[in-house]
């Protein structure tokens, strides 16, 4: 079988190596030429390509799986009202009608605030920031395209793992925080949200056409307080506690505070089954700061 990823990054390198560890034949999209000799050196079989310009995704490869989990990249012109759903909408256009399936990597932001109450795949969609917004129109096309019906969409909390704890620098030189200390946190390590692609994969594939994309929230489900988050991450690099300043409003992190809310993970866990190696933050940052 063979498998075609679209954003092979911090997350979708860690997909592309659980699939090549089992002997799977992997493409991956570029839009760089360096890049694709990079991923060439791999093993993998790179198609440079770029999903806003519907010519040169003219000849995509037929696949058994598609994972779409493009990140927005800041410095680009398009905007990411653009990257994610005509981005999704022009790749699902160009793909070979025999296209077993395509996992779409969301994200929680489609939820509004919640006051901190649960949340899980049956609450009301209501974006508030531009991401959620561009995720759920994207979630939309996908459910709207006939490949929808033996799709997965992940909506993933927030993604860490190695090089990646937010403001570890600033801890370590006794910078003041501005972000929120209060409000829920919720988490999902890297190594675990690849896990989770590939049994959603193996879900899908024993549950054809459901009629609609199946979702599913995917966190670790012990979200935790923000400031005892980074009071963890704190203790275990050997930084004094972090204190806290208010972020200027209208910023990414004042908006993330607005969006105070538990998810659940209580679907995934019971449908899949997937074992989680990090289970909480705890686990998680004691594995990468240690």
């Amino acid at each position: 079988m063979s498998k075609l990823i679209f954003g092979c990054g911090y997350l979708g390198e860690r997909v592309a190596k659980l699939w090549r560890a089992t002997n799977e034949e992997v493409h991956v999209v570029t839009r760089s030429v360096e890049r694709a000799r990079e991923f060439a050196a791999q093993g993998l079989l790179p198609v440079v390509a770029n999903i806003l310009d519907k010519r040169s995704l003219s000849e995509l490869p037929q696949v058994d799986t598609v994972l779409f989990a493009v990140g927005y990249d800041r410095s680009a012109d398009a905007p990411i009202e653009e990257v994610y759903p005509t981005g999704l909408a022009n790749v699902l256009d160009a793909l070979p009608a025999a296209t077993g399936r395509v996992i779409y990597i969301s994200t929680t932001g489609v939820y509004g605030p919640a006051d901190g109450e649960w949340v899980d795949e049956e609450t009301p969609t209501a974006p508030q920031r531009d991401g959620g917004k561009a995720s759920l129109a994207a979630e939309q096309i996908l459910a709207a395209h006939p490949l929808g019906k033996n799709s997965v969409i992940l909506r993933l909390a927030g993604i860490y793992g190695p090089n990646r704890v937010p403001y570890i620098d600033k801890l370590r030189a006794g910078e003041p925080l501005a972000v929120p200390s209060a409000g829920w946190l919720n988490l999902i390590h890297a190594d675990d949200a690849a896990t989770i692609v590939l049994a959603s994969e193996k879900w899908a594939a024993a549950n054809p056409n459901s009629g609609a994309p199946e979702i599913f929230c995917v966190s670790d489900g012990q979200p935790v307080i923000r400031g005892e988050y980074y009071r963890e991450v704190a203790r275990l690099i050997g930084a004094a506690d972090p204190q806290f300043v208010a972020p200027e409003a209208g910023t990414p992190a004042a908006e993330r505070a607005r969006s105070d809310k538990r998810i659940s993970n209580r679907k995934l866990m019971t449908a899949i089954g997937v074992e989680l190696r990090y289970p909480s933050y705890r686990e998680g940052l004691a594995a990468i700061l240690s």
